[in-house]
Order: structure tokens, then sequence, then C-alpha cells
């Protein structure tokens, strides 16, 4: 028997075994015959071997992990993945360019998605996060515009500078986020270097039901490093996929990556005393009002064997909360609670969480039933109704049943996400931070792009950088040659600002 014998055996995809790989024809020169089915179904399942791209986050790499915690949080939440120190979590950590498709380079000027899955002892709870504290928009009307935006122009094909900033101009919300993504924290060195954030507000609920605010935080234990504009444009020259390579590599020769956990806390007294709205997807909670508290570390260990099947067919949702943990008066976590699950029946199918991946780690049991791909492993012959008087058959249990929220006298309505906020004092802090040079940094990125967009784009955009600083607005006009006196005829209210 050869080496070559002792291989295994190619198979058709139910199983039989081929025993020639080559086409089926009506002699050596052909036609091929329909009854090649070995053929048909390669060819078949090729057509069909891509998935639709995430509308967002479309590029991205990931890694298996292990998450440990180090202090005791279980005054603030029952969640049983912190109920002990020294609880080991497995993990996967998909991490993510924002704007770009598939084929985008890996070091390009964006926001980083920042998403994990907690295989945890009462389900998964998915963490579902970017690399910045704060987000454009707060009203999830403008979150598909926004994206929009970010992509192709429906004529051209094409980025489209305008577009952005026309965008932007009229949403002075987006300013805090805007300044990160321009300052010199835009562009991380790699997936390693850089913090990943909840942004979103959520909630802890302990055993006594009592319910107070939270954000996550994951600060890069290998210390943040960022990109400048020269080195960027040398990398994306040379490499496209300078991140998926670096976490590879290293999880691949045993230089495990780690993040410090941390966690904010708010009580419900303190988030009807704040200044701005705490769940305001917007702001920032000040670390010295609301300080970290160190809750564990994640550290990644292991690469995953095949793409497709463990990164590209990986789905996180807010959605997948666990007790302890749920949502917050957050308008966009409310909205993303609904449209991350909602993506992933249309891109993977309605048992997506049947992949490996994605499969919860404990026992799961419902009525859910059937839909494509269905394995019927967790319910095989089960009822399919509730209720029933059936022995053995899944029940609800009351001990799980969170505190009810206490919204006072609320009005339901269509609320102007506009009026009625400060979006100006964060993202003035923020560039009040960076010395001069930071501040020339900053402010010749934003020129450059702002520049190719229409002038009132320029003059509405310019007036927003004029009433987070002085300084800000005037660097700007500079740079794109605005007289001071069109931004004032342009809007005479960014005068009293100036």
């Amino acid at each position: 028997m050869t080496d070559k014998q002792k291989c295994p055996i190619l198979t058709t995809a139910n199983g039989a075994p081929i025993g020639r790989q080559h086409a089926q024809t009506a002699g050596p020169r052909g036609p091929l015959l329909m009854q090649d089915v070995q053929l048909l179904e390669q060819m078949q399942h090729f057509n069909r071997e891509r998935i639709p791209e995430r509308v967002v986050h479309a590029k991205g790499s990931g890694a298996y992990g292990t998450f440990t915690v180090t202090n005791d949080i279980s005054k603030y939440t029952k969640a049983k993945i912190f109920e002990k120190v020294g609880k080991q979590t497995d993990c996967f950590l998909r991490f993510s360019t924002v704007a770009g498709e598939r084929g985008a380079a890996d070091a390009e000027r964006d926001v980083r998605g920042f998403a994990v899955k907690f295989y945890t002892d009462e389900g998964n709870w998915d963490m579902v996060g970017n690399n910045t504290p704060v987000f454009f928009v707060r009203d999830p009307y403008k979150f598909q515009m926004f994206i929009h935006t970010q992509k192709r122009h429906p004529k051209s094909n094409l980025r489209n500078m305008d577009m952005q900033w026309d965008f932007w101009s009229q949403c002075p919300e987006s300013l805090h986020q805007v300044t990160i993504l321009f300052s010199d924290r835009g562009i991380p060195a790699s997936y390693r270097h850089m913090n990943g954030y909840s942004s979103h507000t959520y909630s802890f609920i302990n055993d006594e039901g009592e319910r107070v605010w939270c954000k996550f935080h994951f600060k890069t234990k290998q210390g943040v490093k960022t990109l400048g504009d020269d080195e960027v444009a040398r990398l994306v020259g040379e490499d496209r996929e300078t991140h998926q390579r670096d976490l590879f590599d290293a999880i691949e020769k045993g230089d495990y990556p780690q993040w410090r956990v941390c966690v904010q806390i708010m009580t419900q007294e303190q988030a009807e005393q704040f200044q701005w709205n705490p769940f305001d997807l917007t702001k920032v909670w000040p670390h010295g009002d609301f300080p970290l508290i160190e809750v564990g570390t994640l550290e990644l260990n292991r690469n995953p064997e095949n793409y497709h099947a463990e990164v590209e067919q990986s789905a996180f949702k807010p959605s997948a909360l666990v007790p302890g943990i749920g949502p917050s008066p957050d308008k966009m976590l409310q909205a993303r609670l609904m449209s991350y699950a909602d993506t992933h029946l249309y891109r993977l199918g309605v048992n997506h969480q049947q992949l490996p991946v994605n499969k919860p780690k404990c026992p799961v049991m419902n009525y859910i039933r059937d839909g494509a791909m269905a394995t019927a492993e967790n319910y095989g012959s089960a009822p399919n109704y509730w209720p029933n008087t059936v022995d053995g058959a899944p029940e609800p249990n009351e001990e799980y049943v969170d505190p009810a929220w206490d919204i006072g006298k609320a009005i339901v309505d269509r609320y102007d996400s506009t009026k009625d906020h400060d979006d100006f004092t964060q993202a003035g802090n923020l560039y009040r931070m960076f010395d001069d040079d930071h501040r020339d940094r900053l402010t010749t990125r934003i020129a450059g792009v702002l520049g190719q967009a229409r002038q009132e784009v320029q003059l509405r955009q310019i007036c927003h950088f004029f009433r987070a600083d002085e300084d800000y607005g005037r660097r700007i006009s500079e740079k794109l040659g605005i007289d001071l006196s069109d931004i004032e005829k342009h809007l005479p209210d960014a005068a009293a600002t100036t």
C-alpha cells in the first residue's frame, strides 16, 4: 500500500466515494454529460459559496480566547460570568473595520468594531462595541442614513466626501466622534494595540433585583499604538491585510494579546442628576466621576481553523443578553436589539445560532422550530407549542424575571434628537487635551477631506468646530482658505461663538 492510498477517500457531499476526479464526457473531446453529478455538485456549490457580506463591519478578523474574573462585582450583577474571582469563560472576538467592503485595507482611517461573544453558563452574551467610546449619531433613524454616506455614491460608485460632510454638518452630535476619527487615535497600529468599548449603556441587575447602569471598557495590555498618515500610505501599498496578519501571527507564535476588562457604574439617582443624558451614545461618562472598576482579563489564544465557517459566519447581536445584564433606554441600543438579530436572519439564515461558532455551550431548550438547516438536536420529537402538559418540556421560571422599569410620566412622541443637546463641550474638551502638533495634524486631515465638499457644507461644518473650540474652527478655516466673515454671513449665529 502506497502512502497515497493511506489518504482519506474523496467523497461527494453525501459521502459517496469518488473514484476519479475528471469531467465525464461523451468521448475524450466532449461534450459533457448531465449525469456527471460530481461535477454538477461542485459547480453548484461554487456558485453559492459566498454569503452576503455584512452591510457594515464587512471585513474582519477573529480569534478564540478566555475571560477570567479578577475582581468581585457580584454586588452589581447576578450574571454567572462574574460570579466568582478566578472563574473562566470561553469567548470569541471579532475585530473589523466599519465602512469598508471585504476587500478594504485594514489600515484605513475608520472606526474599528470590537465584538465579543462570551459562552456563559446561562447562554451567549454578545458585547457588540467599537474601539471608540462614542458614536456618530444618537437617533436610530439616522443610522442607516449615516452608513449610506460612508459607502459609495449611487451614481459614481465612489466614496464621496461631500456626502459624508453634508451629513455630519447637519448632525452636530457627530462632532465628538469625528474629532476622535481624525485625531492621532484614528488608525490603530493593529487590533492588538487598541481598546474596545461597549459605547452603549447597559444595565446590571443583582440578586436583590437592584438595577444600575454600566458601560464596558476593554483596555489593551499591549499599550495603545496608532499609525501616522505617511506610514499608513506605505502599509496599504504593501499589504492590505496588516491587522489580520498581525493578529494571526501573534497568536500562532504564542504571543497572546490581553485586555483588562473594566466597567463604569452609575446609579439611577446619579443618572437623573448627570449633566448630559447618560444614555446618549455620543457622550462619555467622565472617569473622574465614574471611575473604571476592574472586572477581569480577556486573552485571545487560539486562531480559527476555517475563516469562513468561524469568522465570516460568526454572528453578534446586542440582543444576546443573559440574566444580570440587560438593555438601557439608549435609543440606538434599543434599535440594535432588533436590527443586528434581523441582519443575521437574512445573511446566515434562521438557524445561524446552530453553527458551532455561534452555538451556546449550555443547554438550549425552547419552542422555536424548523426553518432552513435545522438540526432539531435540541428538541427532537418534543412538543412545538406552549403551554403544554408534556413531562420534561421546558417551562419559564419566575426566578429569572427582571425587575420592572419605572419610567415615570414619560410621554411617547417622536422627539427631535438634535434639540436641547450639548454636542460641543465634550468634543471641545477632547480637542483641548491634544498638544499643538496633534491639533495641527487633526485639522490638516479634516481640511483635506472637508475641502472636497461643497462650500456651503464646509461653512456649516466649520461653525460646529467653532462652537466646540475657537482655535479648532479657526485652524480649519485657515487651511481651507475661508474668510471668517464668510462664515458669519452664512450662519450669523456662529459669530457669537467666535
